[in-house]
């Protein structure tokens, strides 16, 4: 019996031990430690790449035209502006016909053709064919009325807030025979700006 109240004492305390130890050990994470923090806030916003076409007097493009015979040119005014807040890498030019496609607008060759000028200063005058009192430039080199995505040259509305005279003159070749007669189709003129090149600010 002596030996069994023992070895019964003996369990007692060593579990009475150990959960001393342990109450020691969850005691050492309770102490404090010294923080620091700080804080920033950035607002960001988004830039706007814009380009606008005028209106009434600034953009004739919209304006019909009829009776056009071989050797004809018609010119139309319109200014080409950005307004957004970020400069441009380029604009392009597609021009269509859609449905209404004629051999004014298949023929490449004997067909409508295009050009494209600029001038620094409004052009001048009150009706075709305009003149540029200051500086002419060309945007588009006279080729087929019909192109996709051509990139148009020497425009100063690349930069944001600056404005482009344009003059857009359509043609219809000497060379065009009797079988263009009677020919119509609607041209629509679509000008798409791209951002500049992206950078690390």
């Amino acid at each position: 019996m002596a030996i069994t109240l023992k070895s019964t004492s003996g369990k007692i305390l060593a579990s009475v031990a150990l959960v001393g130890t342990a109450a020691a050990v969850a005691g050492m994470g309770t102490y404090g430690a010294f923080t620091s923090s700080t804080s920033a806030s950035q607002a960001v916003t988004a830039g706007t790449v814009t380009i606008a076409l005028g209106t009434g007097a600034n953009n004739t493009l919209n304006v019909p035209v009829a009776g056009l015979l071989p050797g004809d040119k018609v010119e139309k005014l319109v200014t080409l502006a950005n307004t957004g807040n970020s400069d441009l890498n380029n604009v392009t030019l597609t021009t269509s016909a859609g449905a209404t496609g004629s051999l004014l607008t298949t023929d490449t060759t004997h067909g409508l053709q295009l050009t494209i000028e600029n001038c620094s200063v409004a052009w001048t005058g009150t009706a075709a064919p305009y003149t540029c009192a200051g500086t002419k430039t060309t945007v588009l080199a006279n080729g087929p009325v019909i192109a996709a995505n051509k990139v148009l040259n020497n425009l100063t509305s690349l930069t944001s807030t600056k404005t482009d005279n344009l003059k857009v003159t359509t043609a219809l070749p000497a060379t065009a025979n009797n079988d263009f007669q009677g020919a119509t189709s609607t041209l629509a003129f679509s000008f798409t700006g791209t951002q500049r090149t992206e950078t690390t600010k």
